[in-house]
C-alpha cells in the first residue's frame, strides 16, 4: 500500500508539470500544432486522473480490508490448567510398648522411692522446737538389695544430728521406715532437708516453716 501511494504522488506531480508547460509550447507553435498538443495533454491528464482515482480506490479497499481483519480477528484463548492439589496425610505414630503388654514401661533393676513423709510439707514450728521426721524407703526395682545400703543426708538445712542410716536387705516391694529426732533450725522461713539412698537411687525431703 505504501508503494501505491508513492506512485499516485508521482503521477499527480507529472500531471501538474505537464499542465504548466502546455501554454508555453502553444505560444511557440502554430494553431494546428497547438490543437494536437492540447489533445495529447488533455489525454495525458485524463489518464493521470483515472489512475489516481483507481489508486485511491485501491487504497480505500486496502484500508477497508485491514479494518475488517482487525475487527473480525479472534484472538486465540490461552487455556490455564489448574494443578491438582495433593492432600496432606498426617499419620499418627504408633506407640510401641517398652516391654510387656499394654505399653507399661518395664521396671528398673535397681530403683526405689521415699514415701509417707512426716511432717507434712510446710508444717509450722518455732525455731529450736523438737519434732520427729519419718521417711519410708521402698524397693520398687526388680532386684533385691543386700544389707548395708546407706540412706544419708544430702543437703539443705540440717535438722537432725544423725546423717547416715544403713538399710537392711530389701527384696522388691519391701519397705523400711526411718525415724529421726529433729529440731527446727534458728533461721526463719521455709527450710528444706534432703536425704538420698546410696547411688542416687531415690531422694526424700522434709520442708517446714520456721516461725
Amino acid at each position: 500500500m505504501k508503494k501505491t501511494i508513492q506512485m499516485v504522488v508521482i503521477m499527480l506531480t507529472l500531471a501538474l508539470f505537464i499542465g504548466a508547460c502546455v501554454p508555453v509550447a502553444a505560444e511557440q507553435q502554430g494553431p494546428q500544432v497547438q490543437n494536437t498538443q492540447s489533445l495529447d495533454t488533455q489525454s495525458q491528464i485524463n489518464t493521470a486522473v483515472a489512475q489516481t482515482i483507481e489508486a485511491q480506490n485501491q487504497i480505500g479497499t486496502a484500508v477497508a480490508l485491514t479494518t475488517e481483519a482487525q475487527f473480525t480477528a479472534t484472538p486465540t484463548a490461552t487455556v490455564f490448567t489448574i494443578p491438582t492439589l495433593t492432600p496432606f496425610v498426617i499419620s499418627t505414630p504408633t506407640t510401641k510398648p517398652v516391654s510387656g503388654s499394654g505399653g507399661v514401661p518395664a521396671k528398673a533393676t535397681y530403683s526405689c522411692d521415699v514415701i509417707l513423709l512426716r511432717p507434712r510439707a510446710y508444717a509450722e514450728y518455732l525455731h529450736g522446737q523438737s519434732f520427729d521426721i519419718k521417711m519410708t524407703v521402698v524397693n520398687n526395682g526388680t532386684m533385691s538389695w543386700p544389707a548395708g545400703y546407706d540412706f544419708k543426708y544430702s543437703g539443705g538445712a540440717q535438722m537432725t544430728s544423725t546423717t547416715r542410716v544403713e538399710l537392711p536387705a530389701m527384696d522388691p516391694d519391701d519397705q523400711y521406715q526411718v525415724v529421726f529426732d529433729a529440731a527446727a533450725p534458728d533461721e526463719l522461713g521455709n527450710q528444706t532437708m534432703t536425704w538420698m539412698v546410696q547411688g542416687q537411687l531415690c531422694y526424700g525431703y522434709v520442708v517446714i516453716t520456721v516461725k
